[in-house]
């Protein structure tokens, strides 16, 4: 009998997955509650260590340091809840740190079983990357390549902690199908393709995160709102003139989406037509199913920002559901990856024992 979950080995993996996400998702709430440059260097804030500092100290400090004053001016004036949302995702990034440490100390040990420890290795090696990319983020005022840097690593670090849990709970014994009984024919005719739904949407995520964070996050209503002229169409016309601020950026990031979509359902219909007589070859199919259906779900989260929206006034929440959405997808796309390299791995040894 399998013991319970809290007391398998991979449950130290499984944390660490859902505290990445939570910073994720923290990270977005900074961009919707316009904080992103409300600490003004790093790792300090303000030049202090916590989060309240009042408007007449963030003048202070701005007449002391006028080499950090941001895009917004040296009279803008951060809110407690914008410096705190910024310190918090600081502080859950510093927390991280902890047990991502025990994790390499555990898998070098073997505790954690075989061939864990280059993963706990390079997901350590990625949070000081990451780390660094948010200095770099602070230090050039949220420029959008850096926002599209700093949540792509943030998306590979998810990946890497996500594929050792995986591989644990596959030692540990695990009933996925996948895991169990995946045929090497399913596996060699379709692999590229499953490969092709990741990459695609880790494209899309990076698009998305350079839209928000340019011309085409700051002006949101270049495509005017509401249904259907402001979504599935732009200023009326699904070919609207691009000459328009934020149009150019907004349009790519729709048919990004559109083209993302394409490749995912097509690639879906093509497996599902296969004769599946494998439970594993079928499971995998349900994953393919299962991320084309988050994308969709994404597409409509994202159309429904701009129909509920009012001129200057748009439901951030929606926003910040479109990124966690947005990131699931993503996620789910690299299961299957993983799913793939995993069973791809045991196949063979399978087989030849049959």
């Amino acid at each position: 009998m399998e013991d319970p979950w809290w007391r398998r080995p991979s449950v130290l993996p499984l944390m660490l997955v859902v505290m990445a996400f939570l910073i994720i998702a923290v990270g977005g709430s900074i961009r919707i509650n316009d904080a992103g440059e409300s600490c003004p260097e790093w790792p300090t804030c303000f030049g202090t260590w916590h989060f309240v500092v009042s408007e007449a100290e963030q003048a202070a400090y701005w007449d002391e340091h006028p080499e950090q004053i941001d895009s917004r001016g040296p009279d803008h004036r951060y809110t407690t809840f914008q410096i705190f949302v910024e310190w918090f995702h600081r502080l859950l990034v510093g927390v991280i740190a902890v047990p991502i440490l025990v994790n390499v100390l555990m898998a070098r040990s073997g505790r954690l079983g075989e061939g864990v420890f280059p993963l706990a290795s390079a997901a350590a090696v990625l949070l000081v990357v990451q780390a660094f990319a948010g200095y770099i983020t602070v230090e050039y005022d949220n420029a959008d390549w850096t926002v599209a840097l700093h949540l792509s690593l943030a998306s590979i670090f998810l990946s890497l902690l996500m594929y050792q849990y995986m591989r644990m709970r596959v030692a540990e014994g695990a009933p996925w199908p996948w895991a169990i009984e995946t045929s090497q024919a399913f596996l060699q005719k379709h692999s590229k393709r499953m490969h092709s739904m990741a990459a695609a949407l880790g494209l899309l995520l990076v698009l998305g995160a350079w839209v928000s964070s340019s011309a085409g996050g700051q002006y949101n209503q270049s495509c005017s709102v509401g249904f259907p002229n402001g979504w599935p169409k732009c200023q009326g016309s699904f070919l609207p003139s691009l000459e328009g601020p934020g149009i150019f950026i907004q349009m790519i990031h729709r048919v990004g989406a559109l083209v993302v979509g394409l490749v995912l359902v097509m690639s879906t219909a093509v497996m599902r037509n296969e004769d599946l007589k494998v439970a594993g070859d079928a499971s995998l199919v349900t994953m393919a199913e299962v991320t084309t259906g988050v994308w969709f779900l994404n597409l409509m989260v994202g159309g429904s920002y701009i129909v509920f929206a009012k001129i200057g006034d748009f439901p951030e929440w929606l926003s910040l559901l479109h990124l966690v959405v947005g990131v699931t997808a993503f996620f789910c796309a690299m299961a299957m990856v993983f799913a793939i390299r995993i069973a791809g791995a045991a196949a063979p040894d399978r087989e030849a024992s049959t």
